[in-house]
């Protein structure tokens, strides 16, 4: 079987065997803390979706993926505090953020790389900013609290199982939607503009619309994921929607592959639960927790400067190699266990 196909067989029993997994662990897990690691985990997957599609697939760095978040996740609240039904306050979060991003898109065009960059990084300074002085609408430094759980009409997600099973049937419905984006016509402008915008341009495709969807459907997924945050935890401040955040999701898409959902995906199940190890492998020695934890942001920035210099593909492109290499193998034996 060529490398291609054993890779689809591979992702297809990666797959069942994550939604198995998914699906099973509120029925083993008796430690609710861990099931709230995991709602944490579905979050970021989706923060991550958006991300990997505007940087992963499209080449667009962006530094203020935490001010979408925090758009999504303020506005939602103040609208559900007001009364407002969650499903009209989910569209009002998402549909700001997406704002936001139209916003930052049209100015940034001509941008590219480290100018870029740094359009992002201000546009993010400037809603932290807004976020902590704004007392009247976000609460300012103390935060908005007293966000209401999610609901559909007399249906109430307010226990943690209930959480859980929400968060994640969000996250398989993006997940679902970003990969049909990547795998067809869409996904094929994002890389070719990656690749090379002038090529892009050369070949028909509209790189200024492209450029401007992706960041609106990158920004509205990190509207979507603050949503399901604020009316998680109850209670949403500044302090959540820093540089800090915005780099840690740069660091998880580079770990696990520009241009792989799956790997993006890995990269942010791995990296969010390095601060909770002890949680997910009880019986580490204190000192290996301690250090772990204490030393969480400079692993993250570690990652990164390795990931960088010797694993530029990330862990999607490591398995790729493993899949092809295993492939070779198996195509230079002939039957009875001899090379052709």
């Amino acid at each position: 079987m060529s490398a291609p196909g054993k890779r689809n067989i591979l992702a297809a029993v990666a797959i069942a065997i994550c939604a198995v997994a998914i699906v099973a662990l509120p029925f083993v897990v008796a430690d609710r803390y861990i099931l709230r690691i995991l709602t944490v985990v579905g979050i970021n997957v989706i923060m991550v979706a958006g991300l990997s599609l505007l940087f992963g697939y499209a080449g667009q760095i962006s530094l203020g993926q935490a001010a979408f978040y925090g758009l999504g996740a303020y506005t939602s609240g103040y609208l559900a505090k007001a009364g407002v039904p969650w499903l009209v306050a989910l569209v009002g979060g998402v549909g700001v953020a997406a704002l936001g991003g139209l916003l930052i898109a049209l100015p940034s065009l001509r941008l590219k790389g480290h100018y870029l960059a740094m359009a992002t990084l201000g546009f993010g300074e400037i809603m932290l900013f807004f976020f902590t002085e704004t007392e009247s609408i976000t609460g300012g430094s103390n935060g908005l609290r007293g966000i209401p759980p999610a609901s559909i009409g007399p249906l109430e997600f307010a226990t943690p199982v209930a959480k859980y099973f929400l968060v994640w049937a969000v996250v398989a419905i993006v997940l679902l939607l970003a990969a049909n984006v990547v795998r067809h016509r869409p996904g094929r402008a994002l890389r070719a503009i990656h690749g090379s915008e002038m090529g892009a341009q050369a070949c028909g495709i509209d790189t200024v619309r492209v450029k401007i969807q992706v960041f609106v459907i990158s920004a509205g997924l990190g509207g979507l994921a603050g949503v399901l945050y604020g009316h998680y935890v109850g209670f949403v401040s500044p302090s959540t929607f820093t540089l800090h955040y915005s780099l840690i999701l740069v660091t998880m898409v580079a770990l696990g592959g520009m241009g792989s959902l799956g790997g993006a995906v890995a990269g942010t199940v791995l990296l969010t639960l390095l601060p909770f190890i002890d949680a997910i492998i009880p019986g580490l020695p204190r000192t290996t927790v301690a250090v772990l934890q204490d030393w969480t942001n400079d692993i993250y920035g570690l990652v990164l400067i390795l990931v960088m210099l010797f694993m530029p593909r990330g862990l999607a492109g490591w398995a790729r190699s493993l899949v092809a290499r295993l492939a070779e193998r198996g195509s230079a034996r002939v039957p009875g266990g001899e090379r052709a």
